[in-house]
Parts: C-alpha cells; sequence; structure tokens
C-alpha cells in the first residue's frame, strides 16, 4: 500500500501538457518520421543504383 501511496503523491507532481501542446508536439514527431523515411528511401535507392552499376 505504501507504494501505491508514493505513486499517487508522484502522479500529483506530474505537469501535463496542454491539448495545443500535445498537438503541436504529435505533429513535429510524425514529420521528423516522414523526413526520415524518405531520407532513407532515397539513401537505400541510390545505393542499390550503384551497386547494380558497379556489379552489373
Amino acid at each position: 500500500m505504501k507504494f501505491l501511496r508514493s505513486v499517487k503523491d508522484e502522479m500529483k507532481k506530474v505537469t501535463w501538457p496542454s491539448g495545443k501542446q500535445l498537438r503541436r508536439d504529435t505533429l513535429i514527431v510524425i514529420e521528423t518520421s516522414i523526413i526520415f523515411a524518405v531520407m532513407f528511401f532515397i539513401m537505400d535507392t541510390l545505393v542499390q543504383n550503384v551497386f547494380a552499376w558497379i556489379l552489373g
């Protein structure tokens, strides 16, 4: 029971983000993920083409 009380006390100290901040941060994570996915796709395609040219 002491553990549950400490968890409850600690949860009261947490600063939760506002809805606006949460949406903004979520969009930043999604945008960053898309940018990295595109970068990896381009790099992978370039490496494949270089190897195909070397071996081909």
